[in-house]
């Protein structure tokens, strides 16, 4: 079998939303994947502090950001090596935050190492704790209960911002942002859940996880139809878009089912060990 690049999302994917720690079985598969020489790099829309957690497992490197911020991890290294770094323009930035604001839309911005969320938005979470459904409102609620390094936008220092995650209500918040932005920014908007709380991610039309798929195959003189995507939500639309071979979990959204190549079983029912086992990955 020829190498094969492999890219797994995290949250819906690789574990249970807002978890960092996998099931027994895809640490399983990812080990014996790696030992037969295929490469396996996480495919985040975290930054690379809320996704280091992870890297624990042994990972050849990831995709932080959305695509935003790319890094290997040398073998029997500790320190990182960048393969790319393109956060958006402090213009880029403000325009963004600024039509944002005036919506009454929650805000995260994503820094590498740090996130600042609006104030209000942990109360909203809380209030809004039936959403069960919603894999990035869980991912949100436990991050920001457990201190994952989330901070109070009144903290942020003008560090260059690489992503922002949105959250509302109501659809009728989106719509002035939903004409503005889409000229210069990647607006993805997951599926509205039964209780109707919108969540999205908003980042330059610079870098998306299909352009890091190109970037990391390139790097290591892959061909494009050697790359393997795992993923689950309407973020990794262009990661499964590009690979050679796309696989979503059985937890993902209807739309990313319909544009896969393939449909394995969720996270909780050891998808992703299986689908390597399929493949004769591990």
């Amino acid at each position: 079998m020829a190498r094969k690049l492999i890219f797994i999302d995290i949250d819906g994917t690789l574990t249970i939303p807002g978890d960092n720690t996998p099931p027994d079985s895809a640490i399983k598969a990812i080990e014996g994947a790696r030992r037969n020489g295929h490469i396996v790099f996480l495919c985040s829309g975290r930054n690379k502090n809320m996704l280091s957690p992870l890297l624990e497992y042994g990972f050849d490197g990831a995709v932080g950001s959305s695509g935003g911020y790319i890094f290997e991890i040398p073998e029997g290294s500790d320190d990182y090596k960048t393969i790319s770094d393109s956060p958006m323009s402090r213009e880029e930035r403000d325009l963004l935050m600024d039509i944002l604001k005036r919506n009454n839309i929650f805000r995260t911005v994503e820094c590498r190492e740090s996130s600042y969320t609006d104030e209000g938005f942990k109360e909203f979470l809380r209030e809004n704790s039936e959403s069960s459904g919603n894999s990035e409102l869980l991912r949100w609620r436990k991050q920001i209960e457990s201190t994952l390094n989330i901070l109070p936008m009144a903290e942020y220092k003008d560090e260059p911002v690489y992503k922002v995650v949105i959250m509302c209500s109501d659809e009728g918040y989106l719509e002035e942002p939903l004409r503005l932005l889409p000229k210069d920014f990647n607006v993805v908007i997951q599926d509205k859940d039964k209780y109707g709380i919108i969540n999205g991610e908003i980042q330059p039309k610079t870098f998306n996880k299909g352009t890091a798929v190109e970037k990391v195959a390139g790097y290591y003189g892959i061909p494009i139809e050697d790359t393997i995507g795992f993923g689950d939500s309407n973020n990794d639309k262009e990661m499964l878009e590009t690979v050679g071979l796309s696989i979503v979990m059985a937890n993902g959204t209807e739309s990313m089912k319909r544009i896969a190549d393939e449909i394995t079983d969720s996270v909780e029912d050891d998808g992703l060990y299986k689908a390597f086992v399929r493949h004769g990955l591990c």
